[in-house]
């Protein structure tokens, strides 16, 4: 039987999924967040699904591909990305990305955010139709489960009073104690070996302190701090020298390359980063520098799957660790991170995910992490299907709102606790 495997139709789904107030150095999640659901149907009604950011800076030129697709082959992935996409580079050129904490926006990353959720749809769709998981489409899978990191971040009880939201099982972390406790239920939970603490929230001497406070309730098992650049090269030193004996790495501790080479060359400690290196052209500065030793590669600004491989490739070359930063996804994006991740053979350090604090999903079954993995599905396509009643609710949702949380923004969801905060001057430290 031939297939007909042209694009008969794209929709778009815009919706807003419940988070918790987790605290940045940026300030705090909003009650809810933004993301964008893709759905790409071909003519003989096949389904592929795509998930990536949802603020209205992603919408507009998601909504100009979309109509551009119709009649197209859904296996002309590489086509994709020659379609001149516009973007207004006004809304996003030299601001600092304040959703996933990313380094400086620009107009080519933006443009890649919203081609990585058509190319795994595309992705999704050709397996379905060949009755292949996506890793085969990729070039096979090189182990069976996924390694997944708990991630920590120092956070509110609740959002403010008054500020609409749903609740909260976790409470508050705002201390050493209640960030071992919050890491002993993700490890109870979920089977997890690793762990990363979100700082950059408070001065850093408090900060190594939570971090020592696990070293202790978890010895021997890998840590990271992640401060999203808010130190100076001093006290990034210093953080090292403190926590030398402990970390796996540490991530950003200090923005730009040449600050971070600067921190590299002092100190034994490896540096990770999702900040400095973003696109393959800011690579060569930062890998011939020795500014970075771990990469953490995310698809949906990287541009895709096959991107995040040739990423994995470069870093191999260069003898450069690679492994997976997480935005505020969901379990579309949780499938696509684990088949890619699945088929990178150099793949060392567990990977970031955020999904454990998603309390709302769109799809009809929720990945489950066992000892901290994913286990990779071998079913068609991504081997997820869409919950239609959920993506329903919440796009209402996302209907529904004013306007302020169609985009995300820590430092306003700050405000309504705290009026007078204002998204802080780096290095805070």
């Amino acid at each position: 039987m031939t297939r007909d495997l042209t694009i008969a139709e794209v929709r778009l789904t815009p919706i807003l999924v419940a988070d918790a107030p987790l605290l940045n150095t940026q300030g705090v999640h909003q009650p809810y967040t933004p993301r964008l659901i893709v759905e790409i149907v071909t003519a003989d009604g096949i389904t592929g699904v795509g998930e990536t950011y949802g603020d209205t800076k992603y919408l507009e030129p998601a909504r100009a591909l979309a109509e551009r697709l119709t009649g197209r082959s859904v296996m002309d992935v590489n086509g994709l990305f020659g379609i001149d996409l516009a973007v207004d580079a006004s809304r996003v050129e030299g601001r600092t990305d304040a959703g996933g904490l990313r380094g400086v926006q620009s107009a080519g990353k933006l443009r890649l955010s919203v081609l990585s959720a058509f190319e795994v749809a595309c992705l999704d769709a050709q397996g379905r139709a060949l009755g292949l998981p996506v890793h085969a489409l990729l070039g096979g899978k090189v182990r069976d489960a996924v390694e997944y990191s708990a991630y920590l971040f120092y956070k509110w009880a609740a959002h403010p009073a008054g500020v609409p939201a749903e609740p909260d099982e976790w409470g508050a972390a705002l201390d050493p104690a209640g960030v071992v406790e919050q890491a002993r239920r993700l490890r109870q939970r979920h089977g997890f070996g690793s762990f990363k603490l979100k700082g950059g929230v408070f001065p850093p001497d408090e900060e190594i302190a939570a971090v020592r406070a696990l070293a202790e309730a978890f010895p021997g098992h890998p840590l990271r701090l992640d401060p999203n650049g808010a130190w100076s090269v001093a006290t990034s030193l210093k953080v090292a020298k403190e926590l030398g004996d402990v970390l796996e790495y540490l991530e950003d501790p200090t923005l730009g390359t040449p600050a971070m080479a600067e921190v590299s060359a002092a100190t034994d400690v490896p540096l990770a980063t999702n900040m400095c290196v973003t696109t393959f052209g800011e690579i060569k500065e930062a890998f011939t520098r020795d500014a970075v030793q771990v990469v953490l590669s995310d698809h949906h600004y990287w541009g895709g799957l096959r991107n995040t491989q040739r990423l994995a490739a470069v870093c191999a070359a260069f003898g450069v660790g690679v492994s997976m930063h997480s935005n505020t996804h969901l379990g579309i994006s949780l499938a696509a991170m684990t088949q890619v991740a699945a088929t990178v053979p150099g793949l060392h350090h567990a990977c970031d995910s955020h999904y454990p604090w998603q309390p709302e999903d769109v799809l009809t079954e929720r990945a489950v992490f066992v000892d901290g993995r994913v286990a990779v599905s071998d079913a068609p396509g991504l081997g997820v299907e869409l919950d239609r009643d959920e993506l329903a609710r919440l796009h209402r949702r996302w209907a529904e709102d004013d306007g302020w949380l169609r985009d995300r923004d820590d430092a306003a969801a700050m405000r309504t606790a705290e009026p007078h905060w204002r998204t802080p001057v780096m290095p805070r430290w």
